[in-house]
């Protein structure tokens, strides 16, 4: 890693910042059992109904019923797939349970003092995860550090492409108006890497608990083994 050169850091969450036991242990589990109701609820409200829209769309059946679209919603949950309407209805029924302080959001205790002295030496910070930027910020917003939204510079999730494609980083490198090499990206999964890096970005892989080690990146084990 060419450390002098680092202008952006552009981060992962889950198992790069996050336990990903908090995502599928808590936030999961919390969204399955809410959403119905959460729907149920709320199927009027206009950002609600887009998203609803959108889940028809993905089912190619757009006079689907609402019982239809939350049993393939519930669906989707319980094969972790990556659709882009339902990061948005999970982030809304999150930002529920995080108002209500059912929980916070988690984040390894090395992070949030790694990115407040990065921020402090002007490095720009953004996120980019398959959560939908509203869960983003709410997990940032209410972490167990407090609020940490105001470190950040922006926030990309797979409206922007999807985290495997280097298409994406291409995408949020022309987002950022930097040089790609000036941009590092941390992540826990070496396929993500591997697109960063076709995108020219610069790129360390987060080995955590759980995670298995590359041989195609710089790793480390916690933010602050991170020398910028």
């Amino acid at each position: 890693m060419s450390q002098s050169t680092v202008r952006a850091i552009v981060t992962d969450i889950e198992g790069t910042t996050t336990d990903i036991n908090f995502v599928h242990n808590v936030l999961f589990p919390y969204a399955y059992a809410k959403l119905p109701d959460f729907l149920c609820e709320n199927a009027e409200a206009p950002a609600v109904a887009e998203q609803l829209d959108a889940v028809r769309r993905d089912m190619q059946d757009p006079e689907a019923t609402l019982e239809a679209v939350i049993a393939t919603l519930l669906h989707w949950i319980d094969t972790d797939q990556k659709v882009t309407p339902l990061k948005a209805l999970q982030g809304m029924v999150w930002a529920d349970g995080y108002q209500r302080g059912d929980f916070t959001g988690h984040l390894y205790a090395d992070v949030a003092p790694a990115l407040r002295q990065w921020q402090a030496e002007g490095k720009a910070l953004y996120v980019y995860s398959s959560g939908s930027v509203q869960a983003q910020k709410l997990l940032f917003g209410y972490s167990d550090e407090g609020d940490l939204t105001p470190l950040f510079s922006g926030y990309f999730d797979t409206h922007i492409g999807h985290k495997r494609e280097a298409a994406a980083y291409q995408r949020i490198v022309e987002a950022l108006d930097l040089p790609a090499e000036s941009v590092l990206f941390l992540s826990d999964v070496v396929e993500e890497l591997d697109a960063a890096q076709q995108a020219g970005m610069q790129t360390l892989q987060l080995v955590r608990e759980g995670t298995q080690a590359g041989t195609r990146h710089p790793c480390v084990t916690r933010f602050d083994e991170i020398h910028l």
